[in-house]
Order: structure tokens, then sequence, then C-alpha cells
């Protein structure tokens, strides 16, 4: 049996009231995420105000400004004397206050009904600078001009106080201004508008080569398809360019990104002199990154700055940050010593240092101070488990760390670098905010948000490490059902996702879990989950060694936590389940059919079941294509393995998943079907990847009764 070093270190979730008084239970609709009354209070708004050293937020419809040395607030606008604002000007009033974007100290620009528009505190007059038409997506701000780039379907368009630009009419396969590579990359933005607000770079992506995908609309009365551009490993991708528009000359410019034109386009970032664009070229094999400068005036080559190569895969998923005073140098992110770290260079392509470095991770790089001498970020450097806040001078050798207190945090830090908000949770703290100096010191508690569990009967919350053969520590996190006994014995259900991008176990609230497992606990069930090899945040040897055999190390690490429950004695080993979605759902059915023995009862949604139909992007990053990786691809697919199937499971897929496609779960119950074997199967028509909104409810409820009646 695998040795193992267990401890334990945060116990109690809800030891902040009586006991006595916790007598409420968790309903399937309150684990569906309709009740908002159990989420933690926030402080609405928050942020610094311009350049100064005052923070402001909203309040029982006020707009509340404070120094940050003091602990008391004044009044900087109400919502009535705003609405007076729009009547005086003629326009509609508004119900709550809208999103405020400081310009500088005394004015902000805001959206408000599909219109932008700028707010100027001493004059207290509102100015509209532009007007979206119904429909409009994709929405980015130019935080000078406020002219505004917007998508229609797919074509892209620019709204300025007097007209409507169209910059394309696109044939359809053709799409302008979306987000492309199906949004992998770190690509949440489509298009970029340059320093001076003069230029605007987008996404043009054409997707005539990729197979069209059928999705089916039930709700006609003859059942019609919604056909989705869907490149699956192996086959044909689409190809994007990156497009230069001038506003003044309203003259368009192809960045020449050159061939293959099957590649990947990532980390857009304006030089400051807005006379070059850098882009990330990435091989479709994912393992060969080119950060390139071009000339948008015509769009040519200029240089490459650096090459980064890996035997598995490289992802940038971050632009690059230029500092505020030296046009010449930016911070680039990279994980090429092994974890994600900051590396300070010249537009020459000249390495000036590595700026961070250690056995962990930048989990956020959040920028500089106003002078550019001071970096700001966040990182794992205290625990895998926790987000702390550090101030590094672009000199020293190391960050100085700001945040004190266990736990997660996000942190604005000011303009001038001196005084920070610190919001942070942990497992028994819901939500605090902190004003921070560059000292480290606490000026005074702005915020606390009360327990809006504290009268639920929920289970004990525990954390475990654990050590695999291979010597990893694997981070885990048991609830125990209320009311617990340790002289019985329980049933155990073994939530899982364990895929890229993902960490369950944090020490933030509810130490990472969410209401849906603890109903679960509630209803007589220990629920146990552990982060494998393959999730984020533990350097790349411990992420990347999933690569080209999905599945399989992540089982093993699994395998070591049932080791663990195990050892338990309340634990009933022969009461195991699993349930998973996504990812999840594919690591729920490997685990129950390459382990029958150990899992009486499976469920899984959305599961990848082979990934020959998973798409490019993803699949090929972690796979390789089929052609390449033949073995991991028969080794991974469930389709082989529907003989092995021993004992309930239950799958569950969206009708209309454009993510993991229904062609996944159905190709399995083909295959169970020709095996012989009983499975169970229910669908939700009409959803997409999950399951959302009150239907939700449903789904737990459909999980939970299957447990109750099998395991």
């Amino acid at each position: 049996m695998k040795k193992l070093i267990v401890f334990a270190f945060i116990v109690a979730l809800c030891n902040q009231t009586n006991v006595f008084s916790q007598t409420k239970k968790l309903t399937p609709e309150d684990a569906a995420y309709l009740n908002r009354e159990l989420y933690p209070k926030q402080m609405n708004q928050l942020q610094w105000l311009g350049d100064a050293d005052r923070y402001t937020y909203v309040e029982d419809g006020k707009l509340m400004v404070q120094d940050a040395e003091k602990k008391t607030n004044s009044t900087l606008l109400t919502l009535e004397q705003l609405n007076e604002i729009f009547e005086k000007q003629g326009l509609e009033s508004v119900k709550n206050f809208p999103r405020f974007h400081w310009i500088d100290d005394h004015s902000a620009w805001f959206i408000s009904k599909r219109s932008v528009f700028t707010i100027d505190l001493k004059t207290k007059t509102i100015t509209k600078k532009a007007t979206l038409p119904e429909g409009a997506e994709n929405i980015e701000v130019a935080p000078q001009s406020f002219k505004v780039a917007y998508t229609i379907e797919n074509n892209l368009f620019i709204a300025t106080e007097t007209e409507q630009i169209q910059l394309t009419d696109n044939a359809k396969n053709i799409v302008a201004g979306q987000p492309v590579h199906r949004s992998e990359f770190g690509i949440a933005q489509s298009s970029f508008w340059s320093n001076d607000n003069k230029k605007l770079a987008y996404y043009l992506m054409d997707e005539t080569m990729v197979t069209d995908y059928p999705l089916v609309d039930i709700d006609t009365r003859i059942a019609t398809v919604h056909n989705i551009k869907y490149p699956m490993s192996g086959m044909a991708s689409h190809q994007v360019k990156l497009m230069i528009y001038n506003v003044e000359t309203k003259q368009t410019t192809a960045i020449q990104t050159g061939e293959p034109a099957e590649q990947y386009l990532t980390a857009i970032t304006w030089n400051p002199d807005n006379k070059n664009i850098f882009i990330g070229l990435l091989n479709r094999g994912q393992n060969h990154l080119k950060f390139n400068m071009y000339n948008v005036e015509n769009g040519t080559f200029v240089k490459t700055l650096f090459e980064e190569i890996s035997d598995k895969y490289v992802e940038p998923l971050h632009a690059a940050t230029f500092l505020p005073n030296k046009a010449d140098q930016f911070v680039w992110q990279s994980r090429r010593d092994g974890f994600n770290h900051l590396y300070l260079y010249k537009t020459d392509g000249t390495l000036i240092k590595q700026l961070t470095k250690g056995n962990w991770e930048i989990t956020d790089f959040i920028g500089f101070d106003k002078k550019g001498t001071n970096i700001f970020y966040a990182s794992t450097a205290v625990s895998p488990l926790e987000r702390h806040f550090y101030k590094q001078n672009l000199n020293a050798k190391n960050g100085t760390k700001i945040t004190t207190e266990a736990g997660t945090h996000y942190v604005q830090p000011s303009k001038s670098g001196k005084y920070f908000l610190d919001t942070y949770s942990s497992g028994t703290v819901p939500n605090n905010v902190l004003v921070l100096n560059e000292n480290a010191k606490t000026l005074h508690q702005l915020f606390e948000a009360e327990n809006p569990l504290a009268e639920y009967n929920l289970g004990e919350t525990t954390l475990v490490t654990l050590k695999s053969d291979e010597g990893h520590d694997l981070y885990a996190r048991m609830i125990k059902p209320a009311n617990f006994d340790p002289t019985k014995k329980y049933p155990v259900v073994i939530y899982v996702y364990g895929g890229p991008h993902s960490q369950m176990i944090s020490n933030s609230w509810l130490y990472g879990a969410n209401f849906y497992l603890n109903y679960l606990a509630q209803e007589g069930y220990i629920v146990f989950t552990l982060d494998n090899r393959g999730t984020s945040n533990r350097g790349t040897a411990f992420e990347q060694a999933i690569f080209r055999r999905c599945g399989q190390v992540e089982m093993q690490d699994q395998m070591t936590g049932i080791a663990y429950l195990k050892t338990l004695p309340y634990v009933d080993s022969k009461r195991i389940g699993v349930d998973g979605w996504s990812y999840g759902g594919f690591m729920s059915i490997s685990l129950k059919l390459n382990h029958p023995e150990t899992f009486k009862v499976a469920t899984a949604g959305g599961p990848v079941i082979d990934w020959k139909y998973y798409e490019i992007m993803y699949g090929e990053r972690y796979m390789d294509s089929p052609d390449e990786n033949p073995e991991g691809y028969e080794l991974t697919s469930l389709l082989n393995k529907a003989d092995k199937l021993e004992g309930k499971l239950l799958v569950i897929h969206c009708t209309t998943d454009p993510v993991v496609v229904w062609q996944h779960s159905l190709t399995f119950i083909e295959a169970c079907i020709k095996a012989g074997k009983l499975i169970d199967y229910f669908v939700y028509p009409g959803h997409d990847h999950n399951v959302y909104g009150k239907d939700r409810a449903h789904l737990i409820r459909k999980i939970t009764n299957y447990f109750n009646e099998n395991l």
C-alpha cells in the first residue's frame, strides 16, 4: 500500500455561530445557486479614484469616497443626484448606479442602456459618447476617445458620437471581431484599440474549411438543425488573420503572419509608439512560440523578439505589458523554467533579466505603480492553496509580501503604489476587505461579511495532503455529513474534475467547495475531492504529466485518495461513488470502468468519451493529433472499455452542448448496447455544456436520487 502522509489543517466550517442555531438545510434550489442570500456580501464597485490615494464604492444608493489613511467616508454622488443630471439633459433615469470607470480624480465613463457616457463630477454634466444598436456584442471601449468597437453577428462596427461605421461586410463563415481559437490561449478579447485610440486591431477568422457540426433544436414543430463550426482533433482548423483599421484614413491593413495558415495568433500587444504590434505566433502543434513584431502601416514582419519551444506544449496566456515610462521595455509571462514567472525584455528582443524565480507560480500579474519602478503580482509562494500579493522593485531579486491574513487575496494597488485594497476569503472567512500600506500594515478593516450559512447545519470540512508514490503533494478536501458520528460508517461520493486549468482545493470560502457538494454531504455522504496531476498552479511538470495520456496519471492520483479513505474507520469502502462533469465526466467514467471493484456507482455529465471527437486547440495540446498519437487515443478512449462496465452508471448530457458535443455520450451508449451492458442515461434538451437556472435544481435532484437509490 502507498505510504500516506496525511495532515489535516483546517476544520470547523461553521464556527461563527452557536451550534444550536444551525438548523436549516440546503435545498436543491440552494445548491443550484438560486438563493442569492447564500452568497457572501461584497462591496459594490470598490476601486481607486483615478491617480489619488482615495477609493470609491457604492453603498445604499450613494457613491462613497474615502482616503486611504482615514476611517471616515463621505458622499461623492447619490443616485438621486445622478438621475437629476440625467433628467436635466433629457436622458432616461437609472435604477442603480452604473459601473463607473474612472478617467481621473473627478470624471468617469460608464455604459447605460446601450450608450456610453462620460460624467464630470465638478461640472455635474453627462455627455453621451456613443450609442450601441440592439444585439451589439464583443464591446470594446476606447479609453480616451470613447469610440466603441462591437460586433453584430459576424461583422465588426465602430460607434462614435455621430455615426456607426461598418468595418466589414463578411460572407457566411467569415467572422470579424469575435474571440478566435475557441477562446483558448487566454483569448477573451477580440479587438484591441491602440494606445492613441486611432487604430483598431481585430481578429478576422475564416471558418469555411471547418466541417459543420449539427446541433438540433427541438423547439420547432419540425426539429431544425443549427450548424456550428467544430474543428475536431486531426481535422481542418479555421484560419485567422489580424487586421488593422485606421480610424482617420478608414483604411484596413492585414498583418502578414505568413504560412502555414493553420496557426494560432495570441498575446496581441500594441507597441507604445502605435506604429508596431506584437503577436505570439504558435504553431498548430502548440510546441513552438514566436513573439513577433509587425509594422501596422503595411502589415510587414519586422522581427522575432524571442522563441519558446517545448517537447510537450507551450501555452501563452497573456499579452506583454509595457512599463509606464519606458516605451522600449515590457514584462512577459512564461513557464520556461517550469513555473509561471515574469521576464523583463527590451523591444529589440534582449532579455534584461528574469524578475521572479522559485518553485511557485505567478497567478496574476497586476501591473506597475505610476512611476513604473515597482511591479505587483499574486502568487502561490506561500502555498498552492493560497494567493498572496507582492510588491517588487524592478531592481530587486525578491518581492515584499503585502498580504498577511491566511487565505485567497484579490488586491487593488493605488496608482502611487503606497496603498492597497485587499479583498480576501478563507475557509471560514466569507469576505473581508482591508486597507493596507506598503509596509504590509493594516490601516483599517473596511468590510466584513457575515457568514450567510451560519444558520445551516453543515458538516465539517477538512483539508488533507497526501503523498503519491512519485512523491507529489496531492491536496484533497473532505466534507463530512452534518451530525457526523465517527462510530458509524458512511458512503462516499468522490467529486472529480481533474483536468487542466482547474484547482478545486483552496483556502478560500468553503475551501473551494460549492453549495452542491455541501448539499450532498448534508444528505449523508462523505464528499471527497482531490486535485490530481494535470491540474493548475503547481508547475509544468505537475500539469504536463498527463501529456498524450489523458486520464491515466489522474486516475492513479485519485486512487491514492481512495487508499487514504479506506484507512478511515468511518468510511464504508463498499459504498464509494464518483461524480463529475466535462473532464470530470471523462474521469468519472474512466474510474468506473478501470476500477469497477472500487466504485459501486458513478454519475457523469457532459463527458469526453473519445478525444478524437474533441476540438483541436484543447485536444491536440494535451493529446497531439490522432495520427501523431494513435496509441494514446486508443488507451484513453472509453468506447473500447464499455465491456468493462459493472454496477450502476448514469450518463447525463445536454442536447445542444457545443463544447463536449452530444456525439460523445451517444457513441458510448451505443458501445454499451453492443457490449450487452445496461446503463442509465438522461438528457437535458436545449441546454448547452451544463445545466443552469431553475433546471439545475432538477439536475441536482437527479444525481442525488441516483446515489440514494444505488449507493
